[in-house]
């Protein structure tokens, strides 16, 4: 972070944290690992700032160019908040209500901001409750540009929602998973939401499900899977189908095998 960006935070964010990372003529400087931070919080904030800044000074240049009506921008994050290098959520609350960070398959690792500004035709302000992923984007891409998407995707375009019209195609479910850690899915169906953990040793499928009702409860707080056991087996029944193993990505049960 350059010093005359850290500087305007230095010591607004005390306690201070600290971040013993990569240093100049370590194996891995800069080229994987994280450097060291003695100010991770000011440092942060100089990031967001800096990327605020940024990227007015994109939609600043469209407007320059006179493309902005002719463009579509999008701005949204790949997952949720992170600890790595320093980083730490829980001092600036950067997940407000909702559980977990990043590799966490509840809301606080996967539940992103996506933010889309298209001059003339997405009204602004406007919000919209379609449940959507970023497997949905390329489609959307391709509707948007006039062209067919390929066969055999899942993702749906979500153009409909964006410029507020009708006929928005909804998914049945989404669905995750995630190899470290145990092993992890999940499933959101409508307002309801699946998350099973150590996947990875559960090799006859049996194992807990939680299930939490997004409606009432975003920070996944009340399990009700007790309550609702014909919905919980529905869920399971869709990350049974859903895994599907490959030389690269497969729970270490079935390494095992």
């Amino acid at each position: 972070m350059p010093e005359e960006k850290l500087a305007k935070f230095r010591g607004k964010f005390l306690p201070e944290k600290s971040y013993k990372g990569t240093e100049p003529g370590d194996k891995r400087f800069r080229i994987g690992g994280y450097g060291t931070q003695p100010e991770s919080h000011a440092a942060f904030a100089a990031m967001v700032t800096l990327i605020d800044k940024q990227v007015g000074e994109v939609i600043a240049k469209l407007k320059e160019l006179g493309l902005d009506k002719n463009t579509i921008v999008m701005f949204s994050s790949d997952n949720g908040p992170h600890l790595e290098g320093g980083g730490d959520p829980d001092y600036f609350n950067s997940n407000g209500p909702l559980k977990g960070y990043k590799r966490d398959l509840y809301e606080g690792g996967i539940r992103v901001p996506m933010i889309a500004w298209w001059p003339g035709k997405i009204t602004p302000g406007s919000t919209t409750n379609h449940i959507s992923a970023f497997w949905d984007v390329m489609p959307t891409f391709a509707e948007l540009a006039g062209i067919a998407p390929p066969d055999n995707i899942q993702g749906i375009s979500f153009l409909p929602s964006l410029l507020g019209k009708e006929g928005q195609k909804e998914h049945d479910y989404l669905y995750w998973e995630f190899h470290e850690q145990g092993g992890k899915q999940a499933v959101r169906m409508g307002k309801w939401k699946g998350v099973k953990l150590n996947a990875s040793t559960d090799s006859l499928n049996q194992g807990q499900i939680e299930l939490y009702d997004l409606s009432t409860d975003i920070g996944e707080e009340n399990n009700l899977a007790a309550e609702n056991p014909e919905l919980v087996e529905k869920i399971r029944a869709v990350m049974k189908k859903e895994h599907v193993p490959s030389d690269i990505f497969k729970f270490e049960y079935e390494m095992k095998k």
